[in-house]
């Protein structure tokens, strides 16, 4: 999240809206389309979304998993191979390292998952069922702290894109319809809700999908934060207009699970995707969730270029 801490995310909201905390009175967002919000009108149409970024709007998995070799390359030089010169292995542990990307909740976890199966300690199935346990195992064992894995693993996505940001986009990969949809979306509703560094998703956004939609400030990191997504939802929906839909993204159902379990956070509506990074058990929950709605993404488009 930006500098500020969470009540930065509703005085944002509010100051896009032109809406004091207590609401009402007239909404003027940026591009003219303020609205007056009283007594016997019709709650605003004008929707929030919180959007995951990684497995909802971009397959960064190819990125995020080069990255991690080059930073086993960095941080173990005896056991890495330079980046592109790990012949077999390197294709392997990279093809692995998609198969267990659904257990990945914030990336430097991929450097940790890179070493454990280029040493062969684990399967991709192994990894799927005990990841919990594994991380901080390994993170111990091999005497690694998380703020520091956080800052190398920025530092070699920065490395890259200064040294051939062509090559670092072109490991990232929108998903169909995705930038149109995000473009025809009506800008001022949009928010990133995401464990990626702000700055990543920001340039593969405006240099990638050519969206300009959602600068910076509307661009909420959990691994800069520190801070739950539940938190950030929470500090959104204060900033909201009364009435307004908010709809939360997600292609993590743990993520909708903490929602679910916070009263507080009952006037979102839950959507998880059916693509990104997550398995067929997970789909399949969701469906039968009370509270959660499972899209595809022809109609998450369509939603979203609607709003």
């Amino acid at each position: 999240m930006q500098p500020g801490g969470a009540g930065a995310a509703a005085a944002r909201a509010r100051a896009r809206r032109g809406t004091p905390r207590g609401g009402g009175g007239r909404r003027a967002g940026g591009g003219g389309r303020g609205r007056r919000v009283g007594r016997g009108r019709a709650p605003p149409a004008l929707g929030l979304w919180a959007l995951d970024f990684d497995g909802v709007l971009c397959d960064s998995c190819g990125e995020s998993s080069q990255s991690a070799w080059r930073a086993g390359a960095e941080l173990w030089p005896d056991i890495f191979a330079a980046p592109g010169s790990g012949g077999g292995e390197e294709a392997r542990v990279l093809r692995e390292m998609r198969e267990v990307r659904p257990v990945v909740e914030t990336g430097y976890e991929n450097v940790v998952q890179a070493r454990l199966l280029l040493e062969g300690r684990t399967s991709p199935k192994e990894m799927l069922g005990s990841w919990g346990e594994q991380l901080p195992q390994y993170m111990r064992k091999w005497g690694l702290e998380r703020t520091a894995m956080v800052e190398l693993f920025g530092r070699v996505r920065d490395d890259w894109m200064r040294e051939d940001l062509p090559s670092w986009l072109a490991a990232n990969a929108f998903y169909d319809g995705v930038p149109e949809a995000l473009r025809a979306a009506d800008a001022e509703g949009l928010h990133i809700v995401t464990t990626k560094q702000a700055r990543f998703a920001h340039a593969l956004l405006t240099e990638r999908a050519g969206v300009d939609a959602v600068p910076l400030n509307r661009i909420f990191s959990m691994t800069a934060s520190g801070l739950p997504k539940t938190t950030v939802l929470a500090d959104l929906q204060r900033g909201a207009a009364p009435g307004e839909p908010l709809r939360f993204v997600e292609d993590k159902l743990s993520a909708l699970d903490k929602v679910c379990a916070d009263p507080a956070l009952a006037a979102w509506e839950l959507l998880f995707v059916d693509w990104g990074y997550n398995t067929p058990a997970e789909r399949e929950r969701a469906a039968a969730h009370p509270r959660i709605r499972l899209v595809g993404l022809e109609e998450f488009c369509a939603l979203l270029g609607a709003n």
